[in-house]
Order: structure tokens, then C-alpha cells, then sequence
């Protein structure tokens, strides 16, 4: 039974603050932290710290250099003398600098931790006692973890828990091969990091001192810069930022990697400081933020562990994250994204009577490129009499998922070609993801994610990933899937959408509208779906609406919600052809400004091809003057909607003569609807 009383005060001393304000999480925060972070141990954490047969502490030594360290014995080595103390029968491992930590009065930090269970507690308190058997502290502060990127391990004892002799001892002031290879294969490390107390009343309110933490991810999930320095990802956490906001405080830090089977402990101590953004954070999977570690010195103590640990499992929250490895490479394919790379066909699934799933993987050794929930991807398929044919396909998956998958219904050249002729084994050829028709899983407003026949694709793919983030960060955005479909035989992933629901715990409302009524699953509803219907299944809120699927479908969703007093920025749809949804802007909507005007004359400049020609405006759009010049650039749409001709502008100034529904990133023009500005115009370089 948990005994510790609630805190009234804010726990987090202005380090912690600091992050949280960057962050912009400072109120729930707080909240959150006063009924878990304590001043006394619960008595579950009293058990649970007694049963271990180690525990990881984090010091400062007297040079002030914060070191993560080991404490070992037999279970019961740790004794709760209440919920303020806690008596350790155990002395530091030889050569371990925790030994020049441990004065009377030292600030340690604790950390708890199960491997087989994945259960974890932190504890901090101070030096109060110590002898040749062990020592003792008052807590300070007491805090739950949760079992995020804990690898599942077994251990067993090799020799006797009291034989804490390591068979070798090293110096390090660098990492030589032997540690980069250590740190290369790992998958866990243990961080200690040292607030200074700002005065000594402030100590025990705010949790200053020192304090030690794990982290976890995939093989790989360590990057290694040079001999001195590696960068470790910041996953989702609990949100307290209790190690990051310690380094806004103090930069120095302690990291120790442990061989798990070898019993060997690589334990470094240097410098730390937050990397907040950047192009390879973004690409590695899982990654909000990173760390990077300059070593200063370090030892390598060999088998100085008695005990080993056998690999089980991954946490589940580790298989979504990335690697150093995976994030260059995702690099690499965002940098092919305007080129036609090859993707072999490696599953082929019926999802309905008329929609089908193609899974593709890259076939050129590269990856598979980046992409967000609801984007399409432009493919080029050469027909058995030799045609050409361009389309574009929403990717129907999470980008967490593996591979890519596009689910086709059969109407059309294209698609009838796919559904008749391409089989597993097959290779098409595709640019990088595109489209501007995607979600955001941080939001808190319920989403209402309504698709009709093939417009389920996008929803889908929405669908996965706010399940699969939900898990991530622990929160999932609330959602209602509104189905809609001729008939259960034309209806795509059923089975799959009920799995979501599942997951999802309460989440996710999944509602089928079907016209005909046979064959329907139990809970359906009759179609067609109204506003009237709609307003049955959705409970009074305020949602953000997405929609696909017929023009005229869409249409009179879109005009029916704009009449109940739906916000015009609240319905987002997924539109394809520059007519397909007429939207009525909201009243305080700035209208848009005027084109600029077009130049009459224009020298433009293709710089990777070499082409250059005069421009001028009977020739059309540039991508039109390309295709006169012999070029055969990227397209699909020839409308401005799909983006697969977004192209580098290098110099000059354009101008769109009809405005375009996709929103071309800053530096990229649209081809298709682009030509030559009349001001800065008269000189274009486009990197085609």
C-alpha cells in the first residue's frame, strides 16, 4: 500500500523548469510530478529495492565529476529502515570511482532496476553513515519509472556475489576499439548526471544532487562521432526530464556501459550537452531530441560482475525506435526522393472484392524513404503494350510499419493493370512520398476520420499511427473511424480496423456504414451516412474532421459540417483535381494575395542536365518548357495538387498564374503551375 503523502510544491528544481517551458509542458507536468515524485519511499518501493541484486548509483566524485557505477550482492544487500533510509551491505567494486563518492553527506542517486520484470524505481538521498561493511543515506526523493526500453534479460550468478574483484583494470582517456566496439553492440547504458544545490534548503525540495538514469533502444541506437565523442537519442519518456534538466544546470555527466555477457563494465565520465533538433534527429525513427557525450577519462574493469545476463526480448517500445544506421540511410532516400527508384512487389492482398494491397520494398539497396501518415506515392508502370502511366497511391500504413503498402482500388488504366498484370517479384518504380493530407497524433481534440470506399486508404494509415504512437508516448488522440461502403464485399480492412480498435483501448471508435444491409457486421449502420447519422455516433465535442472518398461524397459531408458551424480549418480532405472540393473559408481568413505577374521573357537554367533555354510565356509551364527541351521530368497530377514535380529553385523568382492546393517546402517550386516571375525572374536555375 502506497503510504507517501502528495506534494503541494513544484518538484523540479530550474533545470527540469527549463526543458519543460522549451517544451511547453510546464502546468501537467507539475501536476503529474507533485503525486509521483515524493520525499519518502512508498512501501512498494521498499520491497522492491530490498528483492534486487543490484543497484545502479549515480556520484559525484571530489573532483566533481559525476561517475554511474554498480552496488552488487546477494538479494537483501539493500535494507529499508522505513520510508526515509536505506542501508546498503555492499561496498563499491575495486577501481570503480563510486568508492571516492561516499563521504558522509554525499548526494548519490539510485536506480532500481529489474531486467526480467522490467520494473524500475529511482531513489535520491544523501550520505548519513558509512563502515567497512557499507553505508547508509536518508531519501531524499523517491520516483516511479515506467518499463520503457527495458530489454528483457535473465540472469544468473557466475560466482560469488562478495568476489567483486575485476580480472583487469584500465585507464581510458578516449574510447579505443575495444570500447567503441563495446558501445557499438550495445543496447543499454546508464547515464548519471549532478544538479548543484543552489543553497542547502533547497537540496531536498527540488531533488538537487546527483542522480543516475537508463537508456535503452536497438543495437546501433549509439552513435559513435570519433574517439572522444558518441550521440545517444532522447525517446518518450515520462516527461520529467530529470537527466536533461540536470545538464541545463551542469554539463558534466557519467555514462557506463555494461557487457551483460562478459560481466565487464565500461564506465566514462565528461562532458554533456542536449541536441534539440537537426536533419538526422529528425530521420531516426523514434528519436524527439539527443545528447552528445565528449569522454574526459574513463576505466574498463574486466569481469567485474558475478554475474551474467541472457538476452530475452526487446522492450516493445524499442522495436519502434531506430538506429544511426537506419536515420543515414533514411537520409540518403529523402535525397533520392525526386529520383525513379525501383521497389520490388514482395506480398499481394486482396482487401475487398475490388481493392487490393501491393507491399513493396526497395530493390536498389537503399531504404525505404521517410514519410508521414496519409501521404501518397507516385508511381510509373510500363503497360504490356509498352504505354507509360504515372498515378499517385496513398500509402495505406504507418511509417512505423514495415515496407510500403498501396491499396488499390480497380477502376482505371493503372490500376487495372495492377490488379491484372503485377504479382510478387514484380519491381514498379516510384519517387519519394509526397502529399500534404496528414495528421497530427500530439493533438488533443478527438479526430473524426471518415472514408468512403477507397478513401479508407488514407484513414488506415491514420489509424496505425495514432495507435502506434499512442503506445509510444503513452497518450493516444482520441478517434472515431467512420467506414463507409456499398456493401460488406466492397468493404476494405475489416478485420485489420477492428485489431486497431482493440489496441487502441478505448481510443479509437471504429463505426461501419454500409448501404446494403446483407452481409454486414454486427453494430453497422445503414448508409447513406447523413448529418444526421454522423451526429448519432459522435459525441458532442469539438473535433477535427478528415475526409476522402467521391467528389460528391465529400462535397456534401464538407457542406453539411460548414452548416452545423464547423470550422472550415477544422475539415481537412484529401481532394485530388484542383476542383474536387469547393470550400467555403472561414469569415477571419485573409484572403490570399494576387499573383505576381509573369515574366515575358526568361533564361532558364536546368543544372544537373545541362539544358538551357529561353523562356517565354507561350511555351507554357516550366514543366511543359522542360518537356519541349527533351527532358522528361517528374510528374503526375499537371495540377498543383500532388506535389511530384516539386523541384530545388536555385536562383530566380516564379509564379503560380491559378493557385495550387500542395504547398511546395521553402526553395521548391511546382512545375507543372510555375513559370518565370516578371520580377527576379528574368534569370531561373532549377536543380532537374
Amino acid at each position: 500500500m502506497d503510504t507517501a503523502s502528495t506534494r503541494s510544491d513544484n518538484p523540479f528544481h530550474a533545470g527540469e523548469q527549463a526543458v519543460h517551458d522549451r517544451l511547453h509542458i510546464r502546468e501537467r507536468v507539475v501536476e503529474v510530478g507533485q503525486r509521483v515524485i515524493r520525499t519518502e519511499m512508498p512501501d512498494q518501493h521498499q520491497r522492491f529495492f530490498e528483492q534486487l541484486p543490484f543497484m545502479l548509483v549515480g556520484s559525484v566524485d571530489r573532483a566533481g565529476r559525476p561517475w554511474a557505477s554498480v552496488l552488487v550482492g546477494r538479494p537483501g544487500f539493500v535494507q529499508a529502515s522505513g520510508a526515509k533510509r536505506l542501508d546498503f551491505h555492499a561496498r563499491p567494486i575495486p577501481g570503480d570511482p563510486l568508492a571516492g563518492g561516499l563521504a558522509p553527506g554525499a548526494q548519490l542517486g539510485f536506480l532500481g532496476i529489474e531486467l526480467h520484470t522490467r520494473r524500475r524505481n529511482r531513489v535520491n538521498g544523501h550520505v548519513v553513515a558509512t563502515d567497512a561493511g557499507g553505508f547508509s543515506i536518508e531519501v531524499d526523493q523517491s520516483v516511479g519509472n515506467c518499463p520503457q526500453y527495458i530489454q528483457g534479460r535473465e540472469f544468473q550468478w557466475t560466482r560469488d556475489a562478495a568476489d567483486l574483484r575485476p580480472r583487469g583494470t584500465e585507464a581510458l582517456t578516449a574510447l579505443d576499439a575495444e570500447a567503441r566496439a563495446v558501445i557499438g553492440r550495445s543496447d543499454t547504458l546508464f547515464i548519471a548526471t549532478q544538479a548543484p544545490a543552489a543553497d542547502d534548503s533547497d537540496d531536498v525540495k527540488t531533488g538537487r544532487g546527483a542522480d543516475v538514469s537508463h537508456r535503452g533502444g536497438r543495437p546501433g541506437f549509439v552513435k559513435i562521432e570519433d574517439d572522444h565523442t558518441f550521440l545517444v537519442p532522447d525517446f518518450t519518456g515520462n516527461f520529467f526530464f530529470m537527466t536533461l534538466g540536470n545538464l541545463q544546470l551542469n554539463p558534466r555527466a557519467g555514462v557506463l556501459f555494461i557487457d551483460f555477457e562478459t560481466g565487464d563494465l565500461l564506465t566514462l565520465s565528461g562532458t554533456a550537452e542536449v541536441v534539440w533538433d537537426g536533419d538526422e534527429l529528425k530521420a531516426f525513427e523514434g528519436a524527439e531530441r539527443a545528447w552528445r557525450f565528449r569522454v574526459e577519462s574513463g576505466w574498463r574493469l574486466r569481469d567485474a560482475l558475478p554475474m551474467r545476463w541472457a538476452f530475452r526480448d526487446f522492450s516493445p517500445n524499442s522495436t519502434l525506435t531506430g538506429t544511426w544506421a537506419e536515420a543515414a540511410a533514411r537520409l540518403e532516400a529523402q535525397r533520392l526522393a525526386q529520383t525513379w527508384r525501383p521497389y520490388r512487389v514482395t506480398r499481394v492482398i486482396d482487401e475487398s472484392s475490388v481493392i487490393r494491397s501491393f507491399h513493396l520494398a526497395p530493390a536498389d539497396g537503399h531504404a525505404v524513404p521517410q514519410f508521414s501518415a496519409g501521404q501518397h506515392l507516385p508511381i510509373r508502370l510500363k503497360t504490356i503494350s509498352g504505354e507509360e502511366l504515372r498515378r499517385v497511391y496513398t500509402i495505406s500504413q504507418a511509417p512505423s510499419d514495415e515496407g510500403l503498402r498501396l491499396s488499390i482500388k480497380r477502376e482505371g488504366a493503372a490500376s487495372r493493370h495492377l490488379h491484372d498484370h503485377v504479382r510478387a517479384g514484380d519491381v514498379i518504380e516510384a519517387l519519394g512520398p509526397r502529399g500534404q493530407f496528414t495528421i497530427d497524433e500530439k493533438l488533443k481534440r478527438p479526430a473524426v476520420l471518415i472514408g468512403g470506399g477507397v478513401g479508407i486508404t488514407p484513414m488506415v494509415a491514420f489509424a496505425r499511427h495514432l495507435v502506434a504512437e499512442g503506445f509510444r508516448h503513452r497518450r493516444t488522440r482520441p478517434v472515431h473511424l467512420i467506414q463507409v461502403a456499398r456493401s460488406e464485399d466492397l468493404r476494405a480492412f475489416g478485420a485489420e480496423l477492428r485489431a486497431l480498435e482493440r489496441r487502441a483501448r478505448g481510443a479509437m471508435k471504429l463505426h461501419v456504414v454500409l448501404d446494403a444491409g446483407d452481409g454486414a457486421p454486427e453494430g453497422a449502420l445503414r448508409g447513406p451516412l447523413t448529418l444526421d447519422l454522423l451526429k448519432t455516433v459522435l459525441p458532442f465535442d469539438d473535433h477535427e474532421f478528415f475526409l476522402c472518398g467521391p467528389p460528391g461524397f465529400m462535397q456534401g459531408l464538407y457542406d453539411g459540417l460548414r452548416r452545423l458551424g464547423v470550422r472550415d480549418a477544422r475539415i481537412q480532405a484529401e481532394a485530388f483535381g484542383p476542383s474536387s472540393l469547393k470550400r467555403r473559408p472561414d469569415e477571419a481568413a485573409a484572403a490570399p494575395p494576387p499573383p505576381a505577374p509573369a515574366a515575358q521573357q526568361s533564361t532558364v537554367s536546368f543544372t544537373r542536365s545541362g539544358h538551357v533555354g529561353e523562356w517565354t510565356p507561350e511555351r507554357g509551364s516550366l514543366l511543359e518548357f522542360a518537356e519541349d527541351m527533351g527532358m522528361n521530368p517528374p510528374f503526375s497530377c499537371r495540377a498543383g495538387h500532388c506535389g511530384s514535380c516539386a523541384t530545388r529553385l536555385t536562383a530566380g523568382q516564379i509564379t503560380y498564374p491559378n493557385p495550387t492546393s500542395w504547398r511546395p517546402s521553402q526553395g521548391e517550386v511546382l512545375l507543372c503551375c510555375a513559370v518565370p516571375a516578371a520580377d527576379g525572374g528574368e534569370r531561373l536555375e532549377l536543380d532537374l
